[in-house]
């Protein structure tokens, strides 16, 4: 009778040790969510908060808490000569932002920045403020391509944050050689764009001399030396290559060392404030009466019409190819117009930027970039970003199909070339429409008497 007792009180004892053991025991991992039927992937999502997110990334990660906005960063010129070009931009991606209805993932885009000041100088101040903000996830700019290569050590290299420029156009900040990891642009490689400048020329112009002065930006320098090659393969003559300094006001000696040479045309492809004073002052040079004029996307703007006056009718430029872009642009620059009061859009480049900052929402939903908790926590991963904007295939932007190569090419690029009309001129605008671009009809110049 004791035996049976002894064994009946040792089963109540194990039953009431596996219990307490089965109490004790951690609840099973939540699995990561699928992406919702139709929509955007959704963010993995993190085990239960009693196993706390542990960052593995490489490159670290950014924490936004459960009502915290996710941040994105702009470096655009915003004040001085080349502020359209800014304004420009930053209106782009704003739109983007609106588009998009004001949200990702679920949290709200916070969307400021930093002015770049069209220089290197300013550029690393710009990101040195930009990197010092710990909740910022990517950044759109710069608009100079002086800034950028300031900006690039800073952010990428130290922060590793992913950068995406609308703007900047140098050859020299996606060449194999010096490209720097999480640098990425929407904009075109002045490889194209110079190329179609000295093409149009000589083959359209069919000049056969011309001078070409850059202010020792990268931007200029990289464009006048594009130019250069070209034209002197199909046969030109480069009778002068001159520089200016930014700041330089004076331009008659430079641009009478170029009159002694008798040039057809002087190309100069470089900023609002020293662009407006070559051209301002050109025709008050003898033997630059007639001279044909032409710049690039840098100048193309209603301050360069204001700066240089009269003398901007007839001037040449070279530019993205508006009427090339998708069928949303038209909606895009109406919405422009209308949110900003302009009438018209101020630079050339804010479709791009619309397509850069589209290009980072999309990135940040792509699976595995971002880790969400149970609380709405998000953990971006900086490396897994800089990962899946590099992977953008056949990205439907409206500036075209974009597909990121492995130097941070991203563009679609599509130039065309303009020229100032008389009616232009008397609205203070630039033109709207190209007069001739690559693979379409002969141009018929029309030239200064």
């Amino acid at each position: 009778m004791k035996a049976r007792l002894g064994l009946v009180l040792l089963l109540v004892a194990a039953v009431a040790l596996l219990v307490f053991a089965a109490a004790c025991s951690p609840a099973p991992a939540a699995q990561p969510t699928s992406a919702p039927s139709g929509g955007q992937p959704a963010a993995t999502t993190a085990p239960a908060a009693s196993a706390k997110f542990t960052c593995t990334d490489k490159l670290g990660c950014v924490d936004i808490g459960p009502t915290d906005p996710v941040h994105i960063a702009y470096e655009f010129v915003t004040s001085g000569d080349n502020s359209t070009l800014g304004l420009d931009t930053k209106y782009g991606a704003e739109l983007a932002v609106d588009d998009a209805g004001g949200k990702v993932l679920g949290h709200t885009i916070k969307f400021d920045g930093q002015d770049e000041g069209c220089s290197a100088e300013g550029g690393q101040a710009a990101a040195t403020k930009i990197a010092a903000d710990k909740t910022v996830v990517a950044v759109i700019g710069t608009d100079c391509s002086s800034a950028a290569a300031a900006s690039i050590p800073i952010l990428m290299q130290q922060q590793g944050l992913s950068m995406i420029s609308p703007a900047n156009t140098s050859p020299a900040l996606t060449d194999p050689a010096q490209h720097v990891a999480g640098y990425f642009r929407t904009a075109h490689n002045d490889k194209v764009q110079g190329a179609v400048a000295a093409q149009f020329v000589s083959t359209q112009l069919k000049f056969k001399t011309a001078a070409t002065i850059h202010d020792g930006s990268i931007y200029a320098q990289g464009l006048v030396s594009v130019f250069v090659d070209n034209f002197q393969k199909a046969g030109g003559k480069v009778t002068n290559q001159e520089a200016v300094n930014v700041g330089d006001k004076d331009m008659k000696p430079v641009l009478t060392r170029i009159a002694a040479n008798k040039p057809q045309l002087i190309y100069f492809p470089i900023f609002v404030a020293e662009g407006g004073f070559i051209a301002s002052q050109v025709r008050d040079v003898p033997g630059l009466e007639h001279t044909v004029l032409m710049g690039a996307d840098g100048i193309f703007s209603p301050d360069f019409i204001k700066a240089g006056g009269k003398n901007v009718l007839g001037f040449f430029w070279s530019s993205p190819n508006f009427a090339a872009f998708g069928s949303g642009y038209d909606a895009l620059v109406a919405k422009y117009k209308k949110k900003y009061n302009v009438p018209g859009v101020l630079a050339p480049f804010h479709a791009h930027a619309y397509d850069a900052m589209n290009m980072v929402l999309a990135a940040l939903q792509k699976p595995g970039v971002v880790v969400k908790d149970a609380d709405g926590t998000l953990h971006v991963q900086k490396q897994a970003l800089r990962d899946a904007i590099a992977a953008t295939k056949d990205f439907k932007g409206i500036t075209g199909n974009l597909t990121c190569d492995p130097n941070g090419d991203c563009a679609d690029p599509k130039i065309a070339v303009y020229q100032e009309t008389a009616d232009d001129l008397a609205k203070g605008q630039t033109p709207s429409k190209p007069v001739w671009a690559p693979g379409g009809p002969d141009y018929t110049p029309t030239l200064l008497p």
